[in-house]
């Protein structure tokens, strides 16, 4: 594996052959407390319209947070997104396409119950999932961890995923993999090697399909994962990538 310490972009990314998918909290921007509390760095939304304009659009953020939660954090670009772990994705044409979603009353009720009783949690309603973060009250990981363990199993359709600090159900139909898969089978993503960054468990589908097709997988900060490359943090990840752009 590439070490965090010295990476480089050059040989793994290719202006006119890589389709570059960037998660977002972790490895674009610092994570934070509480989901709306992170911090966008100034030199963000230059450097993507930049990455954008280099790769002929092939260029896409694959998130967990919606894509119109994404719109709002990296306005005014306009970028391919897939939100809430591939769930709803927005192709190059700006065509938004909404997976099926499930029932999610069980996972609903469970979540508001938690935070009734303990309001140093948080909960994140989406489209077709449910986030419960405990950042603020990591000693509760495993009350929430059977709560929404509990409340999953109820729930038909759904799947339970355990991030950084966060337990989140959604949609088994959805993950970043897919989300890969759909983008590359479409302009102008389509012909090109992906190149997919993310920090966390919930990444690890796409590091997996990225790979698979013959692109690469890179891991942003500490954990196991399945990716065949690391890079430091989400500073690194800027900085790496402005690098590569003035190459």
């Amino acid at each position: 594996m590439t070490q965090a310490t010295d990476f480089s972009f050059a040989p793994l990314l290719d202006a006119d052959a890589s389709a570059l998918f960037l998660d977002f909290d972790g490895t674009l921007v610092e994570l934070a407390p509480e989901p709306d509390a992170i911090v966008i760095p100034p030199d963000l939304v230059p450097l993507l319209a930049a990455l954008r304009e280099r790769l002929g659009g092939a260029l896409a953020v694959v998130s967990g947070r919606s894509v119109g939660a994404i719109d709002t954090f990296l306005h005014p670009l306009d970028l391919p997104a897939a939100g809430v772990h591939g769930s709803e994705r927005r192709a190059a044409d700006g065509n938004l396409v909404l997976l099926p979603t499930p029932s999610l009353d069980t996972v609903e009720q469970a979540a508001a119950q938690l935070l009734h009783d303990h309001p140093a949690l948080a909960v994140e309603p989406k489209r077709g999932a449910v986030a419960l973060h405990y950042r603020q009250a990591p000693q509760l990981q495993d009350l929430c961890r059977r709560t929404m363990e509990a409340a999953v199993a109820a729930s038909p359709g759904v799947t339970l995923l355990h991030g950084k600090m966060v337990f989140e159900a959604k949609s088994s139909l959805a993950n970043k993999g897919k989300a890969l898969g759909a983008f590359l089978e479409e302009a102008p993503f389509a012909g090109r090697k992906p190149v997919f960054l993310g920090d966390d468990t919930t990444d690890e589908p796409g590091f997996q399909v990225a790979q698979q097709l013959g692109g690469v997988g890179i891991k942003v900060g500490p954990g196991e994962t399945l990716a065949q490359h690391r890079i430091a943090g989400p500073a690194a990840v800027r900085a790496g990538l402005a690098a590569w752009l003035a190459r």
